[in-house]
């Protein structure tokens, strides 16, 4: 999470958002913020760029306290607000709280409110609350504003100009020849994802807090452009594969991994971080009963062949069936980014 550049208009701000912006290491900025704190006691405004040094490191638990001493002083500061709010969704997963304060901090129009990423976790927040008519109107208003895409399409770490589908056939992705091959082997790919089922703690459960209900693990094999080379070592087919397919191998916005999800299993539905990649689903193990839906359209997945879509899109999965689902997950960088902005993209 990055500073959302607020505008100082103070001197007391002036020099906070100095120590943010000199490049020194954000351990070395804390000291300095808490002289200016300790110098500009009535200025909320050095307290809040200190919370956001601890978001920037990660500290979300030092960030809160901070932020509710601002709050206790000044209740109707709409930047701590939605900074609070935040704070709440990521660290406490308190939803219904989440929501007072950011829809409070957003509402006050505050420098520094107007950020997509306060509007994705309000809607968010009240859709895991079953809100959903709340949370739609929160998107249509972002979308109306261009924080997001489109009221679906609600990724923050975006290109311009990239086509914009819910999903995606094998030939508009331009890698039918790398694709075609992995539908080839899928067999044997299957095989390599159920030996490492057998063998205990080889998948790990999801770490995203997606997960609504049932069991889904995952095992990865590249992420971020990395291959995972123990990872890869238990599967030496399915990583040989992938290695001659440099749109997926070399995708620093995306991953390779095999998907298990139990019965009984549902994924709450949410957004990709980013429109430059598309998510193939190549079917391994594929009962009755699972499905997706990216947007307003729901499909299941067939064994051996790929399913497509651009997950920047709003999708849910539900597992209704009676045995396990298996996929392997490959993303590869959207057609339509250059060769140049694929070596350049900061990775996610």
């Amino acid at each position: 999470m990055r500073s959302f550049g607020r505008l100082p208009n103070d001197v007391s701000s002036v020099c906070a958002s100095w120590v943010n912006s000199i490049g020194c290491h954000h351990m070395q900025a804390v000291p300095i913020h808490q002289q200016l704190i300790a110098r500009f006691t009535n200025k909320p405004d050095v307290r809040n760029e200190l919370a956001i040094t601890y978001l920037l490191q990660n500290r979300l638990s030092d960030a809160k306290l901070v932020l509710q001493e601002v709050l206790r002083r000044w209740p109707k500061d709409g930047f701590a607000q939605v900074h609070y709010g935040f704070v709440l969704r990521q660290l406490d997963k308190d939803y219904e709280n989440a929501v007072i304060y950011l829809r409070a901090g957003i509402n006050s129009k505050a420098p520094g409110t107007q950020d997509g990423r306060f509007y994705f976790n309000l809607g968010d927040s009240l859709q895991r609350l079953g809100r959903q008519a709340e949370a739609v109107k929160v998107y249509k208003r972002a979308a109306a504003l261009q924080l997001f895409p489109s009221v679906y399409q609600r990724s923050l770490y975006n290109e311009p100009d990239l086509r914009a589908q819910p999903y995606w056939t094998k030939a508009e992705t331009t890698y039918v020849e790398y694709l075609n091959k992995l539908e080839l082997n899928w067999q044997a790919i299957r095989d390599e994802a159920l030996s490492l089922l057998s063998r205990h703690g080889n998948y790990l459960d999801e770490a995203e807090s997606l997960r609504d209900t049932g069991n889904w693990q995952q095992y990865e094999l590249y992420s971020r452009g990395q291959r995972r080379v123990k990872n890869c070592q238990k599967a030496p087919i399915t990583c040989g594969l992938i290695e001659k397919f440099t749109a997926a191998a070399g995708c620093r916005r995306g991953q390779v991994k095999f998907s298990i999800m139990q019965p009984g299993t549902h994924v709450h539905p949410h957004c990709g971080p980013t429109n430059c990649r598309l998510r193939a689903h190549l079917g391994l193990v594929v009962p009755k009963g699972p499905m997706l839906r990216v947007a307003e359209e729901e499909r299941t997945w067939k064994e051996g062949e790929f399913l497509i879509f651009d997950d920047s899109f709003e999708h849910e999965v539900w597992h209704n069936g009676t045995s396990l689902r298996l996929v392997l997950i490959v993303d590869v960088w959207h057609p339509d980014l250059s060769a140049m902005k694929r070596r350049t993209l900061s990775a996610i």
